[in-house]
C-alpha cells in the first residue's frame, strides 16, 4: 500500500469517529416534557409509597431542601430530615404547571401546586424544584414550597 492510502484510511477513521462521537441534538420541548413527567412521577411515587420514600428516591446526594422555620438543609442533613419524616398519616401530592430546561439539557426547574392531606386538614401551596440530570436520570438539587393557597 502506498503512503497516501494509509493517510486516506487514517482520515476516514478520524471522520467516522467524529461522526459517531457526535452528541445527539435534543429538542428543548421534549426535555421540558421529560422533566415534567419526572416531576409528576415523583408526586405519584409520593402518593403510592409515602413522601419520605419519594424524597429519598428523587434527591441528589447533595440536594438542598428549604422548609419553613428552618435553615436550608443540604446533603446529609437534608437526607436525615427526610428519613426522620413521619409520613404515615399524611399524603403529599403535587401537580407540575410549568418549567424549563437549560440549553445543555443537564439542569432544569419545575413549578406547580401541592396538596398535603392528613385525616383532618388539607394544606395547599406552591412549589419550585430545581433538577439536575446525571447519568441520564433527573434528581432534584433544590426543593422549596410556599404555603397558603386556598
Amino acid at each position: 500500500m502506498h503512503k497516501s492510502h494509509y493517510i486516506l484510511l487514517l482520515l476516514l477513521a478520524m471522520v467516522s469517529c467524529r461522526y459517531f462521537d457526535k452528541k445527539e441534538e435534543t429538542n428543548p420541548n421534549l426535555l421540558i416534557q421529560e422533566l415534567q413527567r419526572t416531576d409528576q412521577a415523583f408526586s405519584d411515587f409520593s402518593k403510592t409509597n409515602g413522601m419520605r420514600k419519594a424524597f429519598m428516591e428523587f434527591i441528589e446526594d447533595d440536594g438542598v431542601m428549604m422548609r419553613d422555620n428552618s435553615m436550608p438543609l443540604r446533603g446529609a442533613p437534608a437526607i436525615e430530615y427526610i428519613t426522620n419524616m413521619n409520613d404515615s398519616a399524611v399524603v403529599l401530592t403535587w401537580e407540575p404547571m410549568g418549567g424549563d430546561v437549560a440549553a445543555s439539557g443537564e439542569l432544569g426547574y419545575t413549578y406547580g401546586v401541592y396538596e398535603l392531606k392528613d385525616s383532618v386538614n388539607i394544606q395547599k401551596g406552591s412549589y419550585v424544584t430545581i433538577w439536575k440530570k446525571k447519568d441520564g436520570k433527573w434528581k432534584f438539587v433544590l426543593d422549596s414550597g410556599n404555603q397558603g393557597l386556598e
